[in-house]
């Protein structure tokens, strides 16, 4: 019989997460250090790069801390000169400006669509090349429900969610006949600092609350281009909770 728990081993796996300092890079690191994998826990945040790996360590896992800041190139090749190609490559860092897109300001607006979708086109420009050359490997990044779903005061955030999918979906298509595998992840509203307002609005969050390694291994072989919604159901019936703005 065969043995369908292999094909969830990432023994020897090289992985690099950004954003492992905290929030769900963090869980998702350790999650990839559990089934076997080498992880490079990168944050822009050195300090919480470095815990995420130290607790990491002490469960005996393999992993260590990289410094990687999306919003410097230099930064960034420079985490790629210590790293080198990973097979999984995981990009969970966002930001959000909460407010109606009329009172944006172009800072503002710069400062979400930096991060959120031209920080993780920086990283994967970076390192799928290598992926490519070799012949394989698995690129993961996360969007959110807010690419198909909104509310007031996340416009701009939405959009560059939305963007993510599309970007990545069209990578998809231009790197599976070279053996690379590109997704994205749509989470709902997990408890991370992005969050923090929310929760400190008690209907505010329990109107979320309430909803409430697969892409990594070759368990997911034959999944590329995919949008995958990890959300409790709260895009399939949403809410009509108008947050405070």
């Amino acid at each position: 019989m065969f043995d369908y728990r292999s094909m969830f081993d990432l023994t020897d796996k090289k992985a690099l997460v950004v954003g492992a300092g905290r929030g769900i890079g963090e869980s998702g690191a350790h999650a990839l250090a559990a089934f076997g994998a080498i992880v490079f826990c990168a944050d822009a945040d050195a300090d919480a790069a470095e815990s995420t790996a130290e607790e990491a360590r002490s469960q005996g896992w393999n992993a260590e801390a990289v410094e990687l800041n999306m919003l410097d190139p230099k930064s960034v090749s420079v985490a790629a000169e210590r790293v080198g190609t990973p097979d999984v490559l995981v990009s969970t860092p966002s930001i959000n400006v909460r407010k109606p897109v009329l009172e944006y300001t172009d800072e503002e607006f710069d400062r979400v669509v930096d991060l959120n979708l031209k920080g993780t086109f920086r990283v994967i420009r970076e390192f799928a090349p290598g992926m490519v050359g070799r012949g394989s490997g698995s690129i993961i990044a996360f969007s959110s429900i807010r690419a198909q779903v909104v509310e007031p005061g996340q416009g701009v955030y939405a959009a560059t969610k939305s963007g993510t999918v599309q970007m990545l979906r069209a990578l998809a298509a231009e790197l599976g006949p070279r053996g690379v595998r590109v997704n994205t992840i749509a989470p709902g509203i997990v408890e991370t600092p992005l969050t923090a307002q929310i929760k400190e609005s008690p209907d505010w969050w329990n109107s979320y609350a309430a909803k409430i390694v697969y892409l990594a291994s070759d368990a997911s072989s034959y999944v590329t281009g995919g949008f995958m919604l990890v959300d409790g159901g709260w895009t399939a019936a949403d809410g009509r909770f108008h947050p405070p703005l």
